[in-house]
């Protein structure tokens, strides 16, 4: 049977009482502060906030149950006091941790429901096994569900990551500045904690390294939170011809003609600005023109890239690709490098070679 050895140790408490007070803290800010103090362009989702600060809440409140049950209650019947705070741990924690994950996903608003269902077993097992029959079951029973339930959630979290990596790629160019495998660290970093949570029989050192591990997770969740910047999922569409025509035109004249697909980091809403329409009608454009975002931009640029080639050709002037490159719109030359290739079907290499001998 588990035993909180860690709250008989002073420098525990107050590294355990550490953690408590900055999650607090962190629920606050993100609860109240009306605007990001990192950086105030970005505007985080609101339903990101609101989950970050319920998983903040619940960490101050397991380490609160854990010091009451511990020391003051139920300190003579370690079974119950495990039953019990297990089980609210399993109920706040897994929860709000689950949706939060969900949350930093914006290709769409999946639906929470599923993930408070999954715990109604857990609740039964609380009142039935634990509180009632007393059974030493209930702690097996707890970790063999509750991992299952953390396995299938990861698998679907890889699956959901690869989804809204692709989302990205269709709506936003430059998209190794888009951080999609942070949410897989976040995810591994997590199920770490749960393991060591879990595996935790009384020694001083995991319950350390649990708190450390919690203080860094608080700190890089506020972080993710508030660099995160909001993104709408789209929902609109432009099904008429007459529409794909204006689209078509204002792209003709505010982005080609201006030159502004060269801009680095170019997204979807700020050219849908310069266009005067919002970026749900312009997505919507691209998908009914057999083609994405990142593929338009992507072709101005390797078009304006042709071109300088060839008047640096007949300058006989000495450029590198990686110059032209960067000169055409791409942030580096490895993106600049796969999307000539999906272009045009030929490396770079090879297409500057073809030229060379035509001359």
């Amino acid at each position: 049977m588990y035993e909180y050895k860690g709250l008989e140790d002073i420098l525990y408490i107050m590294l355990y009482g550490g953690a408590a007070t900055l999650a607090f803290f962190a629920c606050l800010y993100l609860l109240f502060r009306p605007s990001n103090i990192l950086d105030p362009a970005i505007n985080p989702p609101i339903r990101l906030r609101r989950w970050g600060a319920a998983f903040m809440a619940s960490i101050v409140l397991s380490h609160i149950w854990w010091v009451i049950l511990g020391l003051y209650l139920l300190t003579d019947d370690h079974a119950l006091r495990n039953t019990v705070a297990i089980g609210l741990d399993s109920l706040t924690l897994v929860p709000c941790m689950m949706a939060l994950l969900l949350c930093l996903l914006q290709d769409r608003q999946r639906p929470l429901w599923p993930i408070m269902a999954t715990m109604l077993p857990v609740a039964a097992a609380v009142i039935g096994l634990g509180i009632m029959m007393r059974s030493e079951f209930f702690e097996l029973f707890t970790q063999i569900y509750l991992l299952a339930v953390a396995l299938t959630f990861i698998i679907y979290m890889v699956y959901a990551v690869r989804q809204y990596g692709r989302w990205l790629h269709d709506n936003y160019a430059d998209l190794e500045n888009k951080e999609v495998w942070q949410s897989l660290i976040l995810l591994a970093v997590i199920l770490l904690m749960t393991l060591a949570y879990k595996l935790n029989f009384g020694g001083l050192i995991i319950e350390y390294v649990t708190q450390i591990n919690t203080l860094v997770l608080i700190v890089f969740l506020l972080w993710r939170i508030e660099t995160l910047q909001r993104l709408a999922p789209i929902a609109e569409s432009v099904t008429d011809s007459t529409g794909l025509n204006y689209i078509g035109g204002l792209l003709e004249q505010q982005c080609e003609e201006t030159g502004l697909y060269l801009q680095h980091d170019l997204t979807l809403q700020q050219l849908a600005t310069a266009l005067g329409t919002n970026r749900t009608y312009l997505s919507s454009y691209f998908t009914q023109s057999g083609t994405t975002y990142n593929e338009y931009i992507n072709l101005l640029r390797i078009e304006h890239f042709d071109r300088l080639y060839a008047k640096a050709q007949t300058n006989s002037r000495s450029v590198t690709a990686q110059q032209l490159a960067l000169q055409s719109g791409f942030r580096s030359y490895s993106t600049f490098s796969a999307a000539f290739k999906k272009c045009k079907g030929i490396t770079v290499a090879a297409w500057i070679k073809g030229r060379q001998g035509d001359m």
